[in-house]
């Protein structure tokens, strides 16, 4: 269970970095270590809930061993339903608060997935780099080739876009979280799974790879695109394709840039966060009792993720980046979320919305 507690942890801590982004001050605001944080809670939250999306995928289909026969089919079934309901409760949400809404882009990406379900950690790992080596040039070609009438050509006969902002074109090229560089993330997330992360021997080496990810990444970046390379693009808002379309726009690996550099640099940080949170719950059993109810945020993630938007709605603080400088807001919804799911948990097994979809898949039990 140690592992499992480990990607909770993680995935508690991918929920208070996308609360540091949306209700946090701006980055401008901020100097010493609260600029550290918030520069690496842009985009680097999203990419880690991106690359335990891929993990969460492997649990369903079999982590260790792929799921064949019926019980293979019938998780391919589970998965295919999660991402249809999370598709629309994502469009349902970005009705109300926008392109910054990922769960519609998780839609996409599961269904896209659902091939590679049975690969080996090997193979999904060579898929994954070569995304992460080949997507964001295409899509650079892509967005520079459509013009704005052409996409607004499309988007007229999207019945997505008339419903939100989040349209055919939003999911798979020119939103916040495009399919087409972040299913990169998605394929390191299943390779990640396949491996036991619970063996010390794995956790050096998977420790030693993020490492050199990031410094290859995020060094090459700044010899090729000087000092502003890694600047934040959180903040600018959705552009296209993900890419920083200004100066060097495919030399640049700041958080949404959406660029080779950018996607191997977060995958190295987000696999950094999951073996330290791994090797801290496996190694340090009295933190990990202190740790339960933060943990515990974990196991709801879902709930805690739509949850701020809609108390974010309730208080009339506004969605996305905040303008105010101060962190208490913040401070509240971090202790509000672990509260909640600390006493939720005593009592159930699954959050509120992790309830809902798990009831959704049911149906797959049927499939022959």
């Amino acid at each position: 269970m140690g592992r499992l507690v480990g990607v909770d942890l993680a995935r508690a801590l991918a929920v208070f970095g996308m609360y540091v982004v949306h209700i946090g001050p701006p980055l401008s605001a901020t100097d010493g270590v609260a600029s550290w944080v918030r520069y690496m809670a842009d985009g680097h939250s999203s990419v880690l809930f991106a690359t335990l999306a891929g993990f969460s995928l492997m649990l369903i289909a079999g982590r260790r061993e792929p799921k064949t026969g019926l019980a293979g089919r019938q998780a391919k079934a589970r998965i295919a339903i999660r991402a249809l309901v999370l598709l629309a409760l994502g469009t349902v949400l970005a009705m109300e608060y926008g392109g910054v809404i990922i769960l519609s882009f998780y839609g996409v990406y599961f269904l896209l997935a659902l091939p590679l379900v049975r690969l080996s950690a090997r193979t999904l790992a060579i898929i994954a780099a070569g995304l992460a080596l080949v997507t964001p040039q295409v899509a650079y070609v892509l967005t520079t080739m459509l013009s704005e009438s052409v996409q607004q050509s499309i988007n007229a006969y999207d019945p997505l876009k008339k419903l939100s902002e989040v349209g055919v074109l939003d999911l798979l090229l020119t939103g916040f979280y495009p399919t087409i560089t972040w299913m990169s993330f998605v394929v390191a997330g299943m390779a990640l799974a396949r491996l036991d992360l619970s063996a010390p021997a794995v956790q050096r080496r998977l420790a030693a790879f993020g490492a050199a990810l990031i410094v290859a990444a995020y060094g090459t970046s700044l010899l090729l695109a000087g000092k502003g390379a890694l600047r934040s693009t959180a903040e600018d808002g959705p552009s296209s394709g993900g890419l920083q379309m200004s100066g060097s726009p495919l030399l640049t690996a700041g958080p949404h840039s959406g660029t080779t550099f950018d996607i191997i640099g977060s995958v190295g940080v987000a696999i950094l966060v999951i073996v330290g949170a791994t090797v801290v719950m496996d190694r340090l059993p009295r933190l990990r009792r202190l740790a339960k109810p933060v943990i515990a945020v974990g196991t709801i993630s879902l709930t805690a993720y739509v949850g701020h938007f809609l108390a974010q709605s309730t208080l009339s603080l506004p969605a996305g980046t905040s303008e105010q400088k101060s962190w208490v807001p913040l401070l509240m919804f971090v202790l509000g979320a672990t509260v909640f799911a600390a006493v939720w948990s005593r009592f159930f097994r699954r959050g509120p919305l992790e309830y809902l979809l798990h009831a959704a898949t049911k149906p797959a039990k049927y499939i022959r």
